[in-house]
């Protein structure tokens, strides 16, 4: 049977899942190959040196900058607050003393003779990764990390902003046609992740937001929205880093577009468990989904996969669903009919690989492969 390979976003009931959980720099591993952890707790943690300032004390006492040790109260290393004099002239018969304050917390670093400065570090910042899915401890990084195995229904979206977070399923509308309102949002959804239908609007964010939500899943946000939302701009780097006070998770693309039946079906059967979200995406080169993580026993699910983490490729075959990702018909889901082996040529005169297509509402259209992403269910 003719085949091809394209990009895939995957839609997987159920699936053997590896996440690595590693440090941006060295630090304490505190967890143990075979354990058992849950979503929120920390594996691993380390302390980012804090932030340098720099305080001129040559000229803060108006001395020489080859004297100033001879004036520092506080020796290099040792701890300092805030507004603490740290250097003093003797003054003239015990007054008239010029004085140099800590202007942090912190400790003293370094006093340069030859500058007339006094180096301060603010104290350390700790960093604490999180296993952010319930699992097993399967590996361990000394000094760096973990990877933590689990199994459960994993869900690939096509944008997505703000960073990792937890908590429980809970689906806010009716159907994968609805609209994500402000009305939807009830003040018993605190912590929750809300799946809605085609749209999340800007009002539906805001309040989500002030009633303490997690997440949203939604099928589309209009691009306009989202710029108002955040305030500025998307380019193209990766997002996830945003502080917005909360997670979201686009499926199908920008504009008012349903949630994929599939989708939307499994998000209902799952309503209630524990959810990790991460809303991270990078659309050039190395790319990054948005991802929806949903740990169940392998019993739960009718469908079981021995596919571990990460979506590379997508197999296409006579058969696959696909979602269109280019217009005129951006967003629309189908099913591969045909797969030509011969180049066939565009209005623009380049020569491509192209598949038919048959659509949700039967209509038959051919397209070159590059304008599909195969659906992994």
């Amino acid at each position: 049977m003719a085949h091809a390979y394209t990009p895939g976003l995957k839609v997987t009931e159920g699936m053997t899942i590896e996440k690595e959980r590693r440090l941006p720099l060295e630090g304490e591993v505190l967890v143990e190959t075979g354990a058992t952890v849950q979503a929120e707790d920390v594996v691993a943690k380390a302390d980012l040196p804090g932030n340098v300032q720099l305080l001129n004390v040559a000229n803060l006492l108006s001395v020489p900058a080859e004297e100033i040790t001879e004036y520092m109260l506080k020796p290099v290393g040792e701890t300092i607050v805030k507004d603490e004099i740290i250097a003093t002239t003797k003054g003239l018969f015990g007054l008239f003393k010029s004085q140099a304050r800590s202007p942090i917390d912190g400790t003293i670093e370094a006093v340069s003779d030859v500058t007339g400065q006094v180096i301060l570090r603010e104290p350390p910042i700790p960093v604490e990764v999180k296993a952010y899915t319930d699992g097993m401890v399967t590996e361990i990084a000394p000094n760096e990390g973990v990877t933590v195995v689990t199994y459960g229904s994993y869900i690939q979206g096509i944008f997505g902003v703000g960073g990792e977070t937890i908590g429980n399923l809970t689906v806010a509308v009716s159907s994968p046609n609805d609209e994500l309102a402000a009305e939807h949002i009830l003040p018993e959804h605190r912590d929750d992740i809300l799946v809605g239908g085609s749209l999340v609007t800007t009002g539906a964010i805001q309040k989500a937001i002030q009633q303490g939500v997690k997440g949203i899943i939604a099928g589309g946000i209009d691009d306009a929205d989202l710029r108002e939302f955040l305030g500025y701009e998307l380019g193209v780097a990766i997002t996830g880093s945003e502080e917005i006070g909360i997670t979201l998770v686009i499926t199908e693309g920008f504009g008012s577009i349903a949630m994929a039946e599939h989708t939307f079906t499994l998000l209902k059967a799952r309503e209630g468990r524990k959810t990790s979200i991460n809303g991270a995406t990078q659309i050039r080169a190395g790319v990054v989904r948005p991802e929806i993580l949903i740990p169940i026993t392998p019993e739960t699910s009718e469908v079981s996969s021995d596919a571990t983490g990460n979506a590379g490729e997508g197999i296409l075959e006579i058969g696959s669903s696909v979602r269109i990702i280019r217009e005129p018909y951006f967003g629309k889901l189908g099913r591969v009919t045909e797969l030509p082996v011969e180049l066939q040529d565009l209005e623009t005169e380049a020569q491509v690989r192209v598949l038919r297509v048959e659509l949700e509402d039967g209509q038959q259209t051919i397209l070159p492969r590059a304008n599909v992403e195969a659906i992994e269910a």
